[in-house]
Parts: structure tokens; sequence; C-alpha cells
């Protein structure tokens, strides 16, 4: 038996998760395999079913971990004490163009990603966080906003912030005008 290949780091969650956004961005989660995976990281598939049972598991832990993310964002600027309410809805508005932009292949994999197989694992992270994100803009609207404006807000931030995906360009590249589109929004809601 051949002795083990050395390795540089020890293989962790993080590790496999950094490297599967990359591939599921890159080539789509149908055509990645978690031997692909393996030897992108240069360890044995069995390394990566020892950390998860399945690629399906580990999409669903990138989806839950990406959400979890975009919720403490948003629940960050609530828990803002000394802000004033208005100042507080175009935060978290800008906050969520903010995240997309600065968080491009997280973005990608939470709302982009149109693979069948993992639509079951993309039902339960968008609606919590949609519900969060509605609940604020409700709240800081002093309960007087629809959800039908509501959900056309959103849909506002999720075009502006997929229209520059894979754009080449950074948040600071388009802060001014994702400060403009936020100040459009809030005009439906004034």
């Amino acid at each position: 038996m051949a002795a083990r290949k050395a390795v540089e780091q020890e293989l962790t969650k993080e590790i496999i998760l950094d490297a599967a956004r990359d591939l599921f961005v890159q080539k789509g989660y149908q055509h990645v395999s978690m031997r692909q995976l393996a030897n992108v990281l240069g360890y044995s598939h069995g390394a990566i079913y020892y950390h998860f049972k399945n690629k399906a598991e580990l999409f669903y832990t990138l989806v839950r971990r990406d959400f979890s993310l975009l919720d403490q964002k948003l629940e960050g600027t609530m828990a803002e004490e000394a802000m004033a309410q208005q100042t507080k809805l175009e935060n978290v508005l800008l906050g969520f163009i903010e995240f997309g932009l600065v968080n491009q292949s997280h973005y990608e994999i939470m709302f982009l990603v149109k693979d069948s197989e993992v639509k079951s694992y993309l039902a339960e992270g968008p609606n919590e966080s949609y519900e969060k994100f509605a609940q604020a803009i409700f709240i800081l609207t002093d309960r007087k906003t629809t959800p039908a404006v509501i959900w056309s807000m959103f849909l506002s931030l999720h075009g502006f912030v997929s229209h520059y995906c894979k754009s080449g360009q950074t948040f600071k590249d388009v802060e001014s005008l994702a400060k403009a589109h936020v100040q459009f929004i809030l005009k439906s809601v004034q």
C-alpha cells in the first residue's frame, strides 16, 4: 500500500464549502461531482464524504449558511437603536444590494441557481429570509406598506443585484447608483 500523500492543511467543512461554491457557480449544480470537488481540493472523495453525505447536503449547507449571513446583515441594521427609522429603512434596502454585490457567488447560489434538482433545497432559506425582510419593511414603514409593495421592493432590489452580478463591477463601483436606486424605491412608500 502506498503512503498517504502529505497535505498542506487539514480538510475542513469551510474549505470544502468554499471550493464547492466556486464550482457550483462556474459549472452549475448538475455538472459538479463530489469526485471533481475532491480533485480540486487535492483529497480523496472519501474525505469529502466524511463531512457531507452527498452533494445535495453540501449544497443545502451552503444555501443555509449564505442566507444566515444575509439575515445577520438585516438583523444588525434592525438592532441599531440610535438610528432614525427612515435611515434604517434606507440601510436595509442598501444592505441587501451591498450583500449581493460583495458576496456575488453567495448571491448566485442563493437566488440565481435554476437547477430543478436543488429547487427543494432553495425553498426554505429564501422564504425565511424574505419573511424577515418583509417584516422589517412593514415595521419601518409604520405598518402602512402592503405585501404587494414589499414584494415589488424586493424584486427591484433583486433586479439591481442580478444585473450587476458577474458584470465585473463591485459594490463600490456602483454604490452611487445603488443609493439612487434605493431612493427611487423609497418613493413608493412615502
